[in-house]
């Protein structure tokens, strides 16, 4: 048998004693892990589950016991929500018990929570400000607007905390923005111990917009809920001392949370079928024409549901290294019922390949959902074990099917295991999976990514470690955390060579998962893996907005060379306009055509070149084999001896404006 067969059995035999003890000692109606469920006999195959109205429940072992061997995160935060979908499909009410335990050194006198749905308030606010109502392709309508009231907040012994709580806007002092409030507490929680709160609030669901909404009787309920802050204990992403996370939400800007524990109840309409983070625990209940359903979730930081009486759902379970088990879960819309398959081999695919790549995936589950057409909105965005497909708006889709999916799925790791923190470095989560989708695609589909037309579109190059907001547009937001980004860790690949990144990332990821690193991290870990420094590195394109454009400035030949007058001073002006990132290859090529390579370590800002050979110069080309991705500017890599400067110029500029309409499709 192999060591994984034995590990299997060994679990296999624990589970079943453990639920022996739990009949035996009254312990079945605890909450239920979904790591020891992973270890359930039905997902450790590939086999696909009957196709059935509603999800199917398996029962799982006791929760306090495996909590005890399996806790993967730090478990700050505990939420326990009751929420009712109403029958208009565009409100929901919620009853919440939120406990914070508090990880630093240092007693806490107040919390913050994060209100979202109020972004959409009206067109004051942060959000619409920063983001005109447009957020790439989708557009706010005149219904998209929501807001969320918390009707009650108060202590487990019924004293109202209203009067403390107060709406504040750090980041740019807009009182029309209410999606950020400060709590201050009677008496400060010491380190290690708790708080709980209890809180009643109702949401106004936008017509879909920007992540979350209704579209039809089609909800997508993402930021749905009075969600805790972080607090970043010292050392966390360099922080010198513990304290608040804190950030309105804004146009470019995602989100950022501490790990815990969620169950919830979710009611809805009868005819309705819910999707949701974690695992369902029980089978769903229904009584006046409502249906319930219950999940359970841990060691995630954010819980999202989706709800549809159209949704057609199928199920698979399956395994593989680093896959204990995972019940791979498709809420469908009816337009692509018959393209589940090639949902599942992306699915499939994408976890088989980020597991083998970087490391195990713990959960049990992982749901996929497709929104209606018109609801795009909610369309290619990642969720704690839950990710959306872009709308089915038509039944004969391209690749952007599979590649939405496994960039989805990749964010499961990169902003759900490692959890970076989207606010202030985006590009931890967004440039990461980029590259790792890229991956995928190649090894799983045979597609290969353009990288020297993505390289083009970087048309406004800014640093990559800066607050979402810090662009000045959606555009330059895009094209640094998901494209830029991509091209600096494909050219530190080109560096080291795809075995030493491999083992870049896999440490990465193995260090920081559940730790909420920084970009600093990362680089500790390149250093650290390759023994070098890149310190002169990250500062060019990392901390600051360098490209690496190298450009032929001139050139030109003259006859009458040589001891005899019968040769030609051939001569090439390179000059570098920025970064450096060399060495860079030089190809001359000669009219009687014969061709030299020069090699020039790009340290200064330009070089020239003069050779004398029987025959003129024709023409030069930099970068030939077009190693260097940070080239945004190729069209200056080449030169004929006889291009006037103006043509060139003209070509320049021309390249700027090249398809800045590919930013607006880019995923979440």
């Amino acid at each position: 048998m192999t060591p994984r067969y034995v590990k299997r059995v060994l679990f296999g035999l624990l589970a079943a004693v453990l639920l022996v003890l739990s009949v035996r000692y009254g312990f079945g109606n605890a909450w239920q892990s979904q790591y020891t469920y992973a270890l359930a006999p039905a997902a450790a195959t590939n086999t696909p589950a009957p196709k059935t109205a509603k999800p199917q429940v398996v029962p799982q072992p006791d929760q306090t016991v495996a909590d005890e061997v399996k806790a993967l995160s730090n478990r700050v935060a505990e939420y326990h929500i009751n929420v009712s979908l109403r029958e208009d499909g565009q409100h929901l009410d919620g009853m919440q018990d939120v406990t914070w335990t508090n990880p630093g050194k240092k007693p806490v006198s107040e919390l913050y929570f994060h209100l979202y749905p109020n972004a959409f308030q009206s067109s004051k606010t942060t959000f619409m400000k920063e983001s005109g109502g447009s957020l790439r392709q989708d557009k706010a309508t005149a219904n998209s607007t929501s807001y969320m009231k918390l009707l009650t907040f108060q202590t487990l012994e019924g004293e109202s905390l209203l009067p403390r709580l107060q709406f504040i806007q750090p980041d740019d002092g807009n009182k029309n923005d209410q999606t950020l409030a400060r709590l201050r507490l009677a008496e400060p929680v010491e380190p290690g111990k708790s708080i709980t709160l209890r809180m009643s609030f109702e949401v106004k669901l936008p017509e879909v917009f920007a992540r979350m909404g209704y579209s039809g009787s089609f909800v997508m309920a993402g930021q749905w809920f009075p969600k805790l802050a972080v607090y970043e204990t010292a050392g966390t992403r360099g922080r010198a001392e513990e304290g608040w996370n804190v950030h309105q939400y804004h146009g470019n800007s995602e989100f950022y949370s501490d790990f815990g524990v969620y169950s919830i109840n979710i009611q809805v309409p009868e005819t309705y079928t819910v999707a949701a983070t974690g695992f369902q625990t029980r089978p769903v209940s229904a009584s006046g024409g409502r249906s319930t359903y219950q999940f359970y979730a841990e060691d995630v930081h954010d819980f999202a549901w989706s709800a549809s009486p159209d949704f057609i759902y199928e199920e698979a379970a399956y395994s593989d290294t680093g896959i204990p088990g995972v019940r791979i879960k498709l809420y469908l819309d009816p337009l692509h019922a018959d393209l589940k398959d090639r949902y599942m081999v992306a699915a499939k695919s994408a976890l088989s390949n980020y597991a083998k790549w970087y490391g195990t995936y713990p959960y049990s589950t992982l749901s996929i959902v497709v929104p209606p057409a018109g609801a795009n909105g909610a369309g290619g965005m990642e969720y704690p074990t839950l990710v959306t497909a872009f709308a089915a708006e038509n039944d004969h889709p391209g690749y952007d099917l599979e590649r939405t999916v496994v960039h989805e799925i990749g964010h499961q790791y990169w902003y759900g295991m490692v959890a970076s923190n989207e606010f202030e470095e985006a590009w931890l989560d967004e440039g990461f999976t980029s590259y790792a989708e890229d991956k995928v695609m190649e090894a799983a589909y045979g597609i290969s990514p353009n990288l020297r037309l993505e390289g083009s579109y970087m048309t406004d190059p800014a640093p990559l470690r800066q607050a979402s907001w810090a662009y000045h547009d959606h555009n330059a937001y895009a094209e640094n955390v998901y494209i830029r980004a991509k091209l600096v860790l494909v050219d530190i690949e080109n560096k080291v060579g795809d075995k030493t990144m491999a083992k870049i990332l896999k440490t990465y990821f193995q260090k920081y998962k559940f730790k909420h690193p920084s970009t600093s991290d990362f680089q500790r870990v390149v250093e650290s893996v390759t023994k070098a420094k890149w310190t002169d590195y990250f500062n060019q394109f990392v901390y600051s907005s360098s490209m690496a454009d190298y450009a032929v400035e001139a050139v030109g030949a003259r006859p009458g060379a040589g001891d005899n007058g019968n040769m030609y001073e051939s001569t090439v002006l390179i000059k570098k306009n920025g970064g450096t990132n060399g060495p860079v290859p030089i190809l001359f090529k000669f009219a009687d055509g014969t061709t030299l390579t020069k090699i020039w370590n790009a340290q200064e800002d330009h070089v020239q070149y003069t050779e004398v050979q029987p025959s003129p110069i024709e023409w030069v080309s930099l970068d030939p084999n077009h190693a260097n991705v940070l080239d945004n500017k190729l069209i200056n890599n080449f030169m004929l001896a006889d291009v006037p400067v103006a043509t060139r110029a003209r070509w320049n500029l021309g390249l700027t404006k090249l398809i800045e309409g590919f930013l607006g499709i880019l995923s979440w």
